[in-house]
């Protein structure tokens, strides 16, 4: 097994603890009915698009509206995207920075500006600091114009960072990301949502120490 010289995270599930009831009970507020377009599951259709970067946020608002049948407003669509979110623990970001000191550090996540847009200012972490300032490289699906677990965003984050798959630990809480990562030669864990992965991490990174 070789060395891990890089840790790429996920955002949400992993970073971000997820509360997807909410999220989708704020869309169906707004007129929107699962099985429709709305995927308890997974994002499919204009969802999907949005963080592929197919559509804008605007063009993603004015379709909604026609589904709900009165106009909504972007500021309406995004508080029903932010349900998503639950909490950021600031150890986590504390122990990511920790991680830059011995390891290169990236993000690679399916999201779309909504969440973004609000992961770049000091509202994302208790400290006040972006999301920028955790890590040495970030990686979203809206601006790249894929999603995982479509083996090219994997490879073109490797491809980019000038990182080798066998050097490299993938974490992510989505079981086929996993499998794809795995499928490309990384070293994968898949942590639940909410959990406190500090420890597992730890181990993958350093083995030796939990002899």
């Amino acid at each position: 097994m070789s060395t891990i010289k890089n840790i790429v995270f996920d955002l949400g599930g992993v970073i971000i603890d997820l509360d997807l009831t909410r999220s989708i009970q704020r869309f169906e507020k707004l007129g929107l009915k699962q099985g429709e377009i709305l995927d308890p599951y997974e994002q499919r259709g204009i969802f999907l698009e949005l963080e592929r970067g197919q559509i804008d946020l605007a063009e993603f608002c004015r379709i909604l509206s026609r589904h709900a049948g009165r106009e909504l407003s972007i500021k309406e669509v995004e508080h029903a995207w932010m349900g998503f979110i639950v909490d950021v623990p600031q150890y986590k970001l504390d122990y990511i920075l920790a991680l830059r000191k011995t390891h290169k550090v990236y993000l690679l996540s399916n999201t779309n500006s909504v969440i973004y847009d609000w992961a770049q200012t000091p509202a994302f972490s208790p400290a006040a600091r972006p999301i920028n300032c955790y890590f040495d490289a970030i990686y979203v699906s809206y601006k790249i114009g894929l999603t995982k677990p479509d083996p090219s965003i994997f490879e073109y984050m490797l491809n980019d960072s000038a990182i080798l798959a066998s050097e490299t630990l993938f974490i992510d809480d989505g079981e086929r990301n996993i499998a794809v990562a795995r499928s490309l030669g990384m070293q994968t864990y898949q942590p639940r949502n909410g959990e406190d992965w500090r420890e597992a991490v730890g181990t993958l990174i350093n083995p030796r120490s939990s002899r």
